[in-house]
């Protein structure tokens, strides 16, 4: 994700970035997979996703010599919507061995919050690369690295004011991601962080709060 994000912010607006945009998202999902151990059912179906857009992503570019802006954001918004999914079933599955909310856990749910960002800033691409219209004001092109950094601002619900919606759809977005993302920190994030304890060691039962502590509040 670091690298994806990294790439985007850095790279030109040409076609060939577009494709390696794409490749690394495909990247991103097989990670996923790999960490969270899933090669069944659901993994199989992401791993299929991922080298079939990435291929006809290449195949597309080879032969028209462009990947449009719209497109391209679209087969990024498809990988990087799979990635949480298997995600989510790794935290379950590990949740269910150890006992205990550990910090792998942790580390899962706060990379769904990242991979948030980036699919609304793939979706933002694709409503900006499909109208006819300008999406976004105080940009005189908005590229990926608009895209990006609008998405994660947005998120944050920090909100600086130089690059604004100025669609219907584009608002839309950016009310439903900035709610997202704050009863995602507060409730998720919150409740994982709230019920955190240590990674129990091979035939060790998981650990207990001490006798006469508080219990933990409720989520």
């Amino acid at each position: 994700m670091l690298a994806s994000a990294c790439f985007q912010v850095a790279a030109p607006a040409a076609s060939w970035s577009q494709f390696v945009t794409i490749m690394l998202g495909a990247a991103t999902l097989l990670a996923a997979m790999v960490a969270t151990n899933t090669h069944h059912g659901l993994g199989r179906a992401a791993a299929a996703a991922a080298l079939g857009l990435a291929a006809l992503s290449g195949v597309f570019w080879l032969l028209t010599g462009s990947i449009p802006k719209g497109e391209a954001a679209i087969a990024n918004g498809l990988l990087v919507a799979f990635a949480p999914l298997l995600i989510v079933r790794g935290i379950l599955g590990d949740m269910r061995r150890e006992g205990v909310v550990t910090v792998h856990a942790l580390a899962g749910v706060l990379a769904i919050y990242l991979l948030l960002g980036m699919f609304f800033s793939f979706l933002y691409g694709a409503v900006d690369g499909l109208s006819d219209s300008e999406t976004f004001s105080g940009a005189v092109e908005a590229q990926r690295s608009d895209f990006l950094y609008f998405s994660y601002i947005t998120q944050a619900t920090v909100g600086y004011g130089d690059i604004v919606p100025v669609t219907d759809v584009a608002r839309m977005l950016a009310v439903a991601q900035a709610l997202t993302g704050q009863v995602y920190l507060v409730t998720v994030v919150a409740l994982i962080v709230t019920n955190l304890r240590p990674r129990s060691r091979p035939g060790e039962r998981p650990s207990a709060p001490a006798a006469g502590s508080a219990p933990p509040p409720p989520p």
